[in-house]
């Protein structure tokens, strides 16, 4: 059975998960998550027991219990549902993402802003203007 371990105090590490939850019954593994950029404890981690009579008994003795002066929150873990693939490198924008309101700062007061190969049809679109808002 997979469990869910949240609460944890941040100095926790995946051996103090596994003796906490060794005087249950066997652990087949026990996992702290960490921030992969940071290397710092995300502050949850999971517990795998084989025997679900034994991880069910983890699981009413150790919930609310302290681990490091902190009380633990431990429950079965859900399955992971399915999310669809992030995307990198931000958003974008309906309707041709907006251009700019440029051209003053050249001073030029011909310029209707922007260097959109559109025609500025963007800007119409997006509610920008022509270098002004009235």
């Amino acid at each position: 059975m997979n469990i869910f371990v949240g609460n944890l105090p941040y100095g926790a590490t995946d051996s103090d998960l596994r003796k906490a939850f060794e005087a249950y019954g066997q652990v087949s593994s026990a996992s702290v998550i960490v921030d992969k950029f940071t290397g710092k404890s995300r502050g949850f981690g999971f517990i795998e027991m084989p025997n679900a009579e034994e991880a069910r008994a983890a699981i009413s003795g150790l919930n609310d219990q302290d681990l490091h002066g902190r009380p633990i929150r431990v429950n079965e873990a859900k399955p992971r549902e399915d999310r669809p693939p992030r995307r990198e490198g931000g958003g974008g924008g309906g309707w041709g993402g907006g251009g700019g309101g440029g051209g003053r700062d050249r001073g030029d007061r011909f310029d209707r802003g922007g260097g959109d190969r559109d025609g500025g049809y963007s800007q119409r679109r997006s509610g920008g203007g022509y270098g002004f808002r009235g």
